[in-house]
């Protein structure tokens, strides 16, 4: 199914994306056997998980620093795993933000350039991700190279 978002579907998606990106483009709403998903201009900037709008990476990355969602960092040696779904495991990652609650959707940067490589669901909160040692402490959800990343109209 695929449809255009009138004037007032584009306007709830005010808290999601900057107004400029609401004022300038086409959007379009489509869903497959794989989601719901809001494209602008071809390039999906949402998808639907558990009920809820989500930003994809190609959102994140176009919209930089001005997202609200908490992160965790990882070193080099994780970056292969975490682009390729691998879920995050507590010793590949560098600084948490210690704000993060349980189940919340959290961006996984990578600590070089700081961008961001996936979108995961927090398995603990940031408080106790920090005093573990060991094991899968995020989900992975979304990330660089994924069916959402190369999803097309």
């Amino acid at each position: 199914m695929r449809k255009l978002l009138r004037k007032k579907e584009i306007r709830e998606l005010k808290g999601l994306l900057k107004e400029e990106v609401l004022k300038n483009a086409k959007f379009e709403q489509f869903k497959d056997d794989d989601g719901e998903f809001v494209f602008a201009d071809a390039v999906p900037l949402l998808f639907k998980y558990n009920n809820k709008w989500i930003l994809t990476l190609h959102s994140l990355i176009k919209e930089s620093n001005e997202i609200q969602y908490k992160e965790v960092v990882v070193d080099a040696g994780a970056i292969k795993f975490v682009a390729n779904g691998a879920d995050i495991m507590r010793p590949g990652i560098t600084k948490i933000d210690k704000e993060i609650s349980k189940d919340e959707i959290i961006i996984v940067r990578e600590e070089t350039h700081n961008k961001p490589l996936a979108l995961g669901l927090a398995i603990f909160s940031g408080q106790d991700m920090n005093s573990a040692t060991s094991g899968k402490v995020v989900k992975s959800i979304h990330y660089i190279g994924d069916s959402i990343w190369n999803k097309k109209l």
